[in-house]
């Protein structure tokens, strides 16, 4: 499927995609002040399943004339929203969090109606889907979101593709001049974007020892709601390579539970996790679905300092691993490379995602390095290197014995 989806983005893109008009929205609070507002173009690639079982896909574009119902302007305890609707039953809802120093959107969530007969013909399923991709890219809170280029977002079912986007989601009743731009906008007046992890032909510094205090075990929950949808409970230290004087320094930090507030969202098959240390670390863990088992898919970690920010993410992961409606449970010391010049150590690890009664903890699956098995992997292998040495022994002996004879007079 995923190959499918890719020829057709590949198509999409040499065609200069469809010609479509850009909506634009604003979403005004209960005095009428502007508290979002945005401006893009999209197109939709959504695959589906026909009558006679086959894999179609149909190309569609947001209209220019679209409606805000559902969107919220959010407040100290609530979020904001905004929803696009458009179409029948289509809509494009992204929300959103922040921090005193920049926001972000959390999630993309695109809903689409197969019992369009115009644009389904011969669906096979007639109902409603939805498509959520995770996104999390940190913005300047005094900053319009920029991209001018194509941005691409994937699912499994669904291709979707933006440009001309203008975001701005804490606008406060007034167009900010100071824009902040996806790194594919070429442009030299625009404020830094996020650097983009590289590879080196040099290798990456081996990290020093890190500090003997372990960091403080963390509890931190998701609501969906009012109900706990996500628990996870660790410490956190990171290990990064730092520039000083000119020269690389390997810096190890502990995330400190005391001052890191926890966020998130969940879904029936993806949930995530975002970290906020004191606005100056922020660690995500997102999490997955596959074959009836979750599991720790992707971590992003950005961390703030004097010259800006840096960002680096490893989504191809597979870590964590529990049944859906347990949890993961690993009290040993786990090493998880972000990037070549960034590691997370986690520390006495439970996490459950999915399935969450009474905001507790379900019957726990222990990783490997916890279980009472664990120390028989040296015992296993000493037994085999003396069984080794001993059928070589037995083997030289027969050998010369069989030389010997080979010797003797007749």
């Amino acid at each position: 499927m995923e190959r499918y989806l890719c020829c057709v983005l590949v198509c999409l893109l040499g065609l200069g995609l469809m010609r479509t008009e850009a909506f634009q929205v604003e979403v005004r609070d209960e005095s009428n002040k502007t508290c979002i507002h945005a401006s893009m173009k999209v197109n939709f690639t959504i695959t589906y399943e026909t009558t006679s079982n086959k894999t179609e896909n149909i190309t569609y574009s947001a209209p220019d004339e679209v409606s805000t119902a559902g969107s919220k302007c959010g407040g100290s305890e609530e979020a904001p929203l905004l929803v696009v609707n458009f179409g029948n039953n289509f809509s494009l809802s992204m929300n959103f969090s922040s921090n005193v120093t920049v926001y972000s959107v959390d999630a993309i969530v695109f809903t689409y109606n197969t019992a369009d007969s115009t644009l389904f013909p011969d669906a096979k399923n007639k109902e409603i889907f939805t498509s959520v991709r995770f996104v999390g890219e940190p913005i300047p809170m005094n900053a319009t979101y920029v991209c001018l280029h194509e941005e691409v977002v994937t699912t499994e079912d669904v291709v979707q593709v933006y440009w001309n986007v203008s975001l701005q989601a804490y606008a406060q009743d007034v167009q900010l001049k100071k824009e902040f731009h996806c790194s594919d906008d070429a442009t030299t007046t625009v404020a830094p974007t996020t650097p983009k992890v590289t590879t080196s032909s040099t290798a990456a510094p081996t990290p020093t020892p890190k500090p003997v205090d372990k960091p403080s075990i963390g509890n931190y929950k998701v609501f969906k709601g009012t109900e706990t949808c996500l628990m996870a409970s660790m410490g956190l230290q990171l290990n990064a390579s730092l520039l000083v004087d000119g020269k690389t320094v390997w810096t190890p930090f502990n995330i400190n539970p005391n001052r890191t507030n926890s966020t998130g969202s969940c879904d029936n098959s993806t949930a995530l996790l975002r970290l906020n240390d004191n606005e100056t670390t922020i660690v995500e863990f997102y999490f997955t679905i596959k074959n009836k088992n979750f599991y720790l898919q992707e971590v992003n970690v950005t961390v703030f300092n004097a010259s800006g920010f840096s960002q680096r993410t490893n989504s191809n992961l597979s870590l964590w691993e529990a049944s859906v409606g347990n949890s993961y449970l690993c009290h040993k010391e786990q090493l998880i490379t972000v990037s070549e010049d960034l590691y997370v150590h986690t520390f006495d690890v439970q996490v459950q995602p999915f399935g969450v009664n009474n905001a507790t903890f379900a019957t726990a699956e222990e990783c490997f390095a916890d279980s009472d098995l664990s120390f028989l992997i040296p015992v296993v292998v000493g037994a085999v290197l003396v069984f080794l040495i001993i059928l070589v022994f037995i083997s030289y002996l027969i050998g010369r014995r069989k030389s010997r004879t080979g010797y003797q007079s007749v």
